[in-house]
């Protein structure tokens, strides 16, 4: 039996009686002039005296969150989306039958408040009430503030509790929401423009990852959700729009961890006329930017380990990153078969046949992530594992692209996009020769891309940053759950 049983039925059958009464449970004619914020922020600072002299009413509601019960008189706290405030509740000023309902409602019901402020013996600031609404009866009790919600599982299912009994959790997505608004804000300062990509694609393209299978029925399509917009946002670039960016979700049917959730928000955007080099530079003075007004610091502290965000930041070539900590001879990992056999000897499960790009990045994921606790641009990758990347001008074999490393996890990839669209088609082609592609359902040639490259794309780069990965990191967050207001979870078993 559910624990709260009992209470819910204590709880319907007060409802019962107010209808009786003639009170509505569920009234919505009260009208809020004022938040639990308006109040703190205009008279915290207020000695009692002060307070004496303001003669105003203010009207406040919210959830009742406490109550200290003296019989004729209570203090009871109520949480509005500001915050809290104390208010005193007396019979002998807001009269009998208000009072008599007020005794009737419980810990997580809403009211709404009017009356006068004024501060405390123990010097809280209060609002001495007036008058009392009762605004939503609620049947279920709250969670317990001390021994409540704590368990991951629940608190990730009932996140509408989490929010309401931790703070904490409640500051996460305060500074998420700012830090939204703060990457939109730098970009439309530098004259980019905002747009919506298709969600659903017949071809999911942009990024190697397993997508999720829908069906349309009028049109009887097969369709994806996609993986990445990259390649439509590359479409607006070849039509005209020379700076474009995108908030929003990509899909991918793979694994779940506290670094990967199946649904996730990503920051995409391209720039014509600028550098893989260029956008080093401008993620940096995003990174300044977002970082500085969200926590006031370039130097925060993630999980025990301090990370300073000040220029400027450490840049390796992927290459140079291996032989530092792996302390292995570069010229080792150019030949196939000895990559191969390093990477074998350290545990690595590849086969012969993988590509040769692919066994660097392996080997890098294993020796070097780990270590790249302050923010690191490691550069240059390889060719075959970067088919939309411009090859560079010097190494053919290796491409303009950077990969930053924060807290060792990646936040971001960016590059200077390829716009041959003969180079495309080939790499596109190499890709689904090897199966890197071709084992992924609905991974094909986008003939329609092609096409649109062949009509010209100004030369770009382009860039995706990681929006739940950069909350982690500036709300101190271990999990990618920690930061998804609803992540996805298992069915609950019955």
């Amino acid at each position: 039996m559910d624990e709260s049983e009992p209470l819910m039925v204590q709880r319907l059958r007060k409802i019962d009686d107010l209808k009786k009464e003639g009170v509505d449970p569920f009234p919505n004619d009260f009208q809020v002039g004022n938040t639990s914020e308006d109040l703190i922020n205009q008279y915290g600072q207020a000695t009692p005296d002060e307070l004496k002299m303001v003669k105003e009413s203010f009207s406040l509601a919210g959830r009742i969150m406490a109550v200290r019960d003296f019989g004729k008189a209570a203090f009871i706290h109520i949480q509005d989306r500001k915050g809290k405030i104390q208010v005193y509740v007396r019979r002998n000023r807001i009269g009998e039958e208000a009072f008599g309902l007020f005794k009737k409602m419980d810990i997580g019901d809403f009211i709404g408040i009017t009356g006068t402020i004024f501060r405390t013996k123990t010097d809280e600031l209060t609002l001495d009430a007036e008058s009392i609404r009762l605004l939503t009866k609620t049947m279920r009790p709250l969670p317990e503030k001390w021994h409540g919600l704590r368990d991951l599982e629940t608190r990730y299912r009932q996140r509408y509790l989490d929010l309401l009994v931790n703070a904490k959790v409640k500051e996460i997505f305060i500074k998420r929401s700012k830090i939204n608004q703060l990457i939109r804000q730098f970009l439309d300062e530098r004259d980019f423009l905002e747009v919506e990509t298709p969600m659903m694609q017949r071809i999911p393209g942009g990024a190697t990852a397993r997508p999720f299978k829908t069906h349309h029925n009028a049109l009887d399509m097969d369709l994806y959700l996609r993986v990445a917009p990259e390649l439509y946002l590359k479409r607006l670039v070849i039509g005209g729009f020379e700076r474009v960016y995108e908030v929003n979700r990509n899909f991918r049917n793979e694994g779940i961890s506290t670094q990967h959730n199946p649904e996730f928000t990503m920051l995409e955007f391209y720039q014509s006329y600028a550098t893989f080099e260029d956008l080093m530079a401008l993620t940096e003075e995003m990174f300044h930017f977002i970082v500085g007004n969200v926590l006031g610091s370039l130097e925060i502290e993630y999980q025990g380990e301090r990370i300073d965000f000040s220029s400027p930041w450490r840049r390796l070539t992927i290459q140079e990153a291996i032989a530092q900590w792996g302390a292995v001879d570069p010229k080792t990992l150019h030949d196939y078969d000895t990559a191969l056999k390093y990477a074998q000897g350290m545990g690595i499960s590849l086969e012969r046949g993988i590509p040769h790009g692919k066994i660097i990045t392996e080997i890098f994921g294993e020796i070097v992530e780990p270590h790249l606790t302050q923010p690191t641009f490691i550069t240059h990758y390889p060719t075959d594992v970067s088919p939309l990347s411009r090859r560079n001008q010097a190494h053919p074999d290796l491409v303009d692209r950077f990969e930053l490393y924060i807290a060792g996890k990646e936040v971001a990839n960016g590059f200077s996009e390829l716009n041959d669209p003969v180079d495309q088609r080939e790499r596109f082609l190499k890709q689904l020769e090897q199966g890197d592609l071709g084992e992924l359902e609905g991974h094909r040639l986008d003939e329609d891309f092609l096409q649109a490259l062949e009509y010209g794309m100004p030369p770009t780069a382009g860039e995706g940053i990681g929006v739940d990965r950069l909350v982690m990191l500036l709300t101190d967050s271990p999990s990618i759950r920690e930061v998804i207001l609803f992540p996805l979870l298992r069915p609950q078993k019955q």
